[in-house]
């Protein structure tokens, strides 16, 4: 019977359910054992895109909407069966294009890889995606074939290698789809992956692929999020001459340290900063990244300027010029002193002071300021430079000025050799001229005992593991002198004619200064221990005399002072015994004694101790900004 008699025979009700049946049938996927499946399918990724595909499983097949072939077990190759894997694993689904179909040809409109292990090149000679990428490119510019669609890789695994160091990477969790409308030049690339330990989102729009594998420029927009930052950046881009890409970007990370652990880069001094932003215009290659015009933000410090990073060596080097109207370095010295273990008041830190956590990268940094605040410091016209390299640490304060004086200086970190490899070598030297003795102290939390514009200079050098051993072994010399300075709260002239005892009542000690011509301090250091060479201090009624010793292991003072009238005053007489006085104890609470001298013939071989005098110490509170 032919089917015209049968459906005769049925009816219209009858014949309608036998077109849904078979409606139905074509949507539904048919498991069957079909090896030519998954040679046609193969022919066709080869021709168009240099893609082999062997599959072991069972193939599933289904005819409507659109023809779509599903393989398990698959292995994409460069080429042929036998070239380079390419992925491993996994089942591929792909979506044919019917019209195509009906003339034997297998145009792939999407495709699906679910689970599969995708194998980047392992090092810089491995060529396996050189040719699919080629044939590629000469498909899509020729206009030989349409392009897919769509293409989904997901819960599947990267390997490859890292450009800079040759390290082997993995990345899980792969998720990501690329969608190219048939009528659309651009495409846009979305997903996410795990890596290091750590997730992050990518989006990728206005992409022309076209263009893009002709070596022509193509617009780009991408954003990319991870957990302690984000980055985003927009321009155009070309592979003509390599990977090229030019535009406005922006980098955002609450923790430096912790996004350059999760990238597995590194930059030099970045442990001594978190919050940090960086953004502008810039310019990209294979060897790094220009920004003629940027914008950096530490902390609550905005700077501008200029600078560039290389990254085509082992290590990457960084160079920039910034200025800011204002610049806080606070956050820099808290996270110095924290590196080094120096942000206790336990006595110095047996903490290593190991260079390796701050030298992670080249930099040559030049660093402007109006001002910059350091605790209660506020230092103005700031121009500083900073050069980190493999085997050290160079800081020079080239320009400063702080109440009315000028400042300037050099601290050098280098690492030392041989057997002692775990230790660092530590050289500064400076001075200042200038200084507002009075503020400074106010400033540090003291009263502003002494006035008197102030003028000195120093150089050390050291070495040790740790702070400890650094300050046992540090040599070198400082000095310090004030001209036309005063004593403020002290009257040095009463306190001689009172046999070294103080005027009684808080208003006379408010009342009470001692004017003099010069003040001097002179010291030297040998193993920790500073030697007062020289001290002394003179004016038009009285002199004063300093000897003694400052122990920087133990933060202990041990001095002795003697006072005397001076030759044509009306207190100045052969026979006046001098005022001596004994200063002692650790920097945090200095005590001083005086009394008067039984026998004159050597002034500062013995004291006479009485009670202790309410003199002016040290300032205690130093050591809460240089421990």
């Amino acid at each position: 019977m032919t089917p015209r008699r049968i459906l005769k025979s049925f009816g219209p009700a009858a014949a309608i359910g036998l077109a849904l049946c078979a409606l139905a049938g074509g949507c539904v996927p048919w498991l069957l054992d079909l090896p030519s499946a998954a040679g046609f399918v193969d022919r066709g990724l080869r021709e168009a895109y240099g893609i082999g595909l062997t599959a072991r499983g069972r193939t599933e097949v289904s005819l409507l909407p659109l023809p779509r072939i599903g393989f398990s077990h698959v292995r994409l190759t460069a080429g042929g069966p036998d070239g380079p894997a390419l992925s491993e694993g996994g089942s591929l689904t792909v979506q044919l294009s019917l019209a195509t179909l009906l003339l034997g040809r297998a145009e792939v409109v999407s495709l699906s890889l679910d689970g599969a292990h995708v194998m980047l090149p392992e090092n810089d000679g491995d060529a396996r995606w050189a040719g699919p990428a080629k044939r590629i490119a000469e498909s899509l510019s020729g206009g030989e074939v349409s392009h897919p669609r769509r293409i989904i890789l997901s819960h599947s695994t990267m390997s490859g290698h890292d450009p800079r160091d040759g390290r082997p990477e993995r990345a899980s969790d792969v998720e990501l789809a690329l969608s190219w409308p048939l009528w659309s030049a651009q495409a846009s690339v979305s997903g996410s992956l795990t890596w290091n330990g750590a997730s992050a989102r990518i989006q990728l729009t206005s992409l022309r692929p076209v263009d893009l594998v002709a070596g022509r420029e193509t617009p780009f927009a991408v954003s990319l999020t991870w957990p302690a930052g984000s980055l985003s950046a927009d321009g155009s881009g070309s592979l003509q001459d390599g990977m090229t890409l030019a535009g406005q970007g922006r980098l955002e990370t609450r923790s430096l340290p912790e996004t350059l652990a999760w990238i597995g880069g590194d930059i030099g001094l970045s442990p001594l900063l978190e919050a940090f932003s960086i953004e502008g215009s810039f310019e990209a290659s294979r060897d790094g990244v220009r920004m003629p015009a940027m914008r950096v933000a530490a902390g609550n410090t905005v700077l501008e300027g200029a600078g560039s990073a290389e990254m085509s060596g082992r290590r990457p080097s960084i160079r920039a010029t910034l200025d800011a109207p204002e610049i806080n370095l606070a956050p820099v010295l808290g996270g110095l002193l924290r590196v080094t273990g120096l942000d206790g008041d336990d006595g110095w830190s047996q903490h290593p002071l190991a260079l390796g956590p701050l030298t992670g990268g080249d930099l040559d940094l030049r660093l402007s300021g109006g001002s910059a605040r350091l605790g209660p410091l506020l230092f103005e016209n700031l121009a500083s430079s900073v050069i980190v390299r493999a085997d050290g640490i160079d800081v020079t304060l080239g320009r400063a000025n702080l109440h009315g004086g000028s400042l300037k200086g050099r601290l050098a970190l280098s690492k030392s050799e041989g057997a002692a490899a775990d230790e660092i070598e530590v050289k500064t030297q400076g001075m200042f001229d200038g200084l507002d003795l009075g503020n400074l102290l106010v400033d540090l939390g003291e009263s502003g005992w002494m006035l008197g514009a102030t003028q000195g200079n120093f150089a050390f050098d050291g070495r040790g593991r740790d702070a400890a051993s650094l300050v046992r072994r540090l040599t070198g010399r400082a000095a310090a002198a004030i001209d036309g300075g005063s004593i403020a709260g002290l009257d040095l002239a009463d306190v001689i004619h009172r046999g070294g005892a103080l005027a009684p009542g808080a208003l006379a000690r408010r009342n009470a200064r001692t004017a003099f011509d010069r003040a001097t301090a002179s010291l030297a250091f040998t193993d920790g221990i500073g030697e007062i060479e020289e001290g002394g201090l003179t004016s038009r009624v009285l002199a004063a005399r300093l000897i003694g010793r400052i122990s920087l292991p133990e933060r202990t003072i041990l001095a002795r002072a003697a006072l005397l009238p001076r030759k044509g005053t009306a207190e100045a007489d052969p026979l006046t015994i001098p005022t001596f006085f004994e200063i002692t104890g650790p920097w945090s609470a200095v005590a001083v004694h005086g009394g008067a001298q039984a026998e004159a013939a050597d002034p500062l071989a013995a004291l006479v101790r009485a009670a202790p005098l309410a003199v002016p110490g040290l300032p205690t509170q130093v050591r809460a900004y240089a421990p």
